[in-house]
Order: structure tokens, then sequence, then C-alpha cells
């Protein structure tokens, strides 16, 4: 597998895979033909249909400013639902072509190219390798995660850990109405500071957490900088319940660490085994992904042992299986942002299980995922980030967006 850094990546909203990915590859491209008189961009699957509401022009012309860009709804004989074909001319002939795909995260894939930027340090393919690794040398998962990075880990997560929690204190002191034309108001500010009436510390607790996967959530909305945990669509999660913990229950930093790491490779784990693309497999690749991350921030941020870590992974993916991507109008707010806040109580909920019951399960984490993999795989295209089905389809028929 390849390192878990790979799983975070800092860059603007609202879409990893339709911005951060668009704009590495732009970058890429636009650097190796510096001379190109024109470059020519051509956006496929669910780039094409939802890449307009998602940013994906904007982050193109971000890194290439006079970008072509030609949305194909046509085609639908893809080797990636994130298909991108670059051209480059010069004196109006065709110089170089590039196929790249957004795979998930803001990771790209080059057509019939190694990237060069992920390099493969765990010989493990699955979790249950890395718990019988682990096992073996009598070591904790987060004691594995540093042999296998390296000491220039610490330091790399701290940078993304101050960027998440920048992006939940921005959040929490933002207010208006977000971007796009569906009139969503911002409501973590509301949430973080509208008290109930004799409101138990269990209902605080519960507030505080989606007012936090809120703020984030809604960040990314407004298309500023989050980090990737493992998607921008789901990167309200993790943040959320980890900030929760250092903020209104006081553990200290370099543990909060050590669960950022343990969520990433829970995430590599996912990433390397099915996919974390809404695109590809619908929300539970994303939702899922990021539920499962955070039960496993959390059961590590415990110190549970490497089962109940296993376990609580597990839960949070085996109740996300078969949730659809189906934003309205494609764009990253309904239903996206309540799901963030739904989907960190969950990974609350799941740990809490796996505390009791890590004895009793029957199902792996490698077959949940296997399973969301074929799950995903079988979902109808219009269920996978198109915009074509579920809600979106609703609400577009009632509202006349």
């Amino acid at each position: 597998m390849k390192s878990i850094r790979s799983v975070y990546k800092i860059g603007h909203g609202p879409s990893s895979s339709h911005t951060v990915g668009p704009y590495r590859a732009a970058q890429l491209f636009g650097g190796w033909y510096p001379d190109a008189d024109i470059i020519r961009v051509t956006l496929y699957g669910s780039l094409a249909f939802t890449g307009k509401g998602h940013g994906t022009g904007k982050a193109i012309r971000s890194a290439i400013p006079d970008a072509e860009i030609i949305y194909n709804y046509e085609e639908t004989d893809l080797p990636h639902p994130n298909t991108m074909f670059f051209e480059a001319f010069r004196n109006q002939e065709k110089i170089a072509e590039a196929r790249i795909f957004s795979i998930g995260g803001g990771a790209i894939r080059i057509e019939n190219k190694i990237s060069d930027d992920e390099r493969e340090i765990y010989p493990q393919k699955n979790f249950s390798e890395i718990i019988d690794a682990c096992k073996k040398e009598n070591i904790t998962l987060t004691e594995f995660i540093r042999r296998k990075e390296g000491s220039s880990l610490i330091p790399f997560m701290k940078e993304v850990w101050e960027a998440m929690k920048d992006s939940v204190e921005r959040g929490l002191k933002a207010e208006g109405i977000l971007p796009g034309g569906l009139n969503v108001a911002r409501k973590a500010k509301t949430l973080y500071e509208k008290r109930c009436y004799n409101e138990s510390a269990d209902v605080t607790m519960n507030r505080m957490i989606a007012a936090y996967a809120y703020a984030v959530s809604e960040e990314n909305a407004d298309e500023n900088i989050v980090v990737t945990s493992p998607t921008c669509g789901s990167c309200g999660v993790l943040p959320a319940v980890l900030y929760y913990m250092e903020k209104d229950r006081g553990f200290p930093e370099n543990e909060i660490l050590d669960a950022l790491a343990a969520a990433a490779l829970v995430g590599n784990v996912i990433r390397t085994n099915a996919s974390i693309s809404g695109a590809e497999c619908g929300c539970q690749a994303e939702i899922g992904s990021a539920c499962s991350m955070t039960a496993a921030a959390l059961a590590a941020l415990y110190q549970l042992n490497i089962d109940q870590i296993e376990y609580a992974a597990e839960i949070a993916m085996e109740h996300s299986l078969g949730l659809t991507c189906d934003p309205v109008g494609g764009l990253v707010q309904i239903p996206c942002i309540e799901r963030n806040a739904v989907a960190a109580m969950r990974a609350i909920s799941a740990v809490n299980l796996s505390r009791f019951l890590y004895t009793t399960r029957k199902i792996s984490f490698d077959d949940v995922v296997a399973t969301m993999y074929r799950t995903g795989r079988d979902m109808d295209e219009k269920y996978r980030e198109t915009s074509h089905g579920g809600l979106a389809k609703i609400y577009h028929s009632d509202t006349k967006l």
C-alpha cells in the first residue's frame, strides 16, 4: 500500500475528485507544456455532469488560466467515471495529449503511467494482514504506522491537523448563504451557540460535534480550504470528532495526531481494495469511508486494542452500505453537509459497540470493504454523483432549479 500521507490533501473545496484532483492534473499537464498556445481539457462522466456545480472548470483554470474546457455528456464507455482528456496545441497543431483520471480524495492517475508522488511502503494489502503484523511484533497500530512512515510523519500530521482545526474555527464564525443557487444558509454558528433549556451532557456533545461537522462541510461548500478525509465531500466527519476530543475533552495533541494516523491507515485500506470516490461507488465510498476512519481514530484515541479498532471501522462501514451520492444541483450541500454530522455521531456509536462486543463479531473489515466496492459497482449510474437520481432528481423536479 501507499503512504497514508496521500489520504490527506489540503486544498479548496467543494469536491476532492472534482476540484482538488482536476487542479493537480491541470497543474501537472500545464507544467509539462508551458509553451503551448492552447490547452484543451475535455471532461467526461461525473466531471461533465456535476463539474459546473462542483467548480471543476474554476479549479482547472486556477492552474491553467486560459484553458479551453469542454463538457462531454455523451460518451459513456469510460475507463473511470472521472475522466479528463488534456490536449496541448502550438501553432494550431497538437503537440501532446494525456488522459488523466481523478480517482478520489484528490488523487489522480495518468493513463499508462505510474504516479511518482506515492510510493509503496506497506507490504500488507489489507487490514487482516496489518493485524497479523501487529500481533506478530506485539506492537500497537500506531507503533506499526510510525515504523513504516518514519519520523517525518509527525510534522506532516501536525500540518494536516492545523488545517483541519482552522476549517472548524472559520466555519463556526461564518454566516450567510452558500453559493450555487440553492439558498442554503450556514448553520454551524447557530448549532454552536444555541443551547436548549436544561440541555443534558449527551445533547451538548451531539450538538457540538454536529456544529463542528457543519462548520467544515460549509467551508467546503463555500470553496474554502479543507482537508480531504478522505474526500472533500466527507471532510467534516473526522475533524468534528477529533476537534471535540481535543477542545472539549482535553485529549493532548500528540494523541490526536496518532489517531489521525490510524484513521489514514483505514482510509488507505479502503482506497487500495475498493474506492473512496462517490462517482465510482456512491456516497458509501465517501461518507462510509470517513465514518470508518473516524471510528478507527476514536478507538485508537481511547487506546482500544487492534481488534476493537477493526470492529469499530467495520461497524461504521457496514451501516453505510448502499448510501447513494445524489447531490442536489450538483452542489456539495444537500444532503452532503447534514450527512457529515450524522456520520460523525454514527462513528462514536460504532466505537461504543466495538468496545464491548468485539469478541462476538462475524464480519471482518476487509469483508465489508469488499462488499462496499461490489455494491458500488452494482449501483445505477444515476446514484453515483451524476445528480440524475435520488434527492437530486426529486428536489430538482419540485423546485424547478
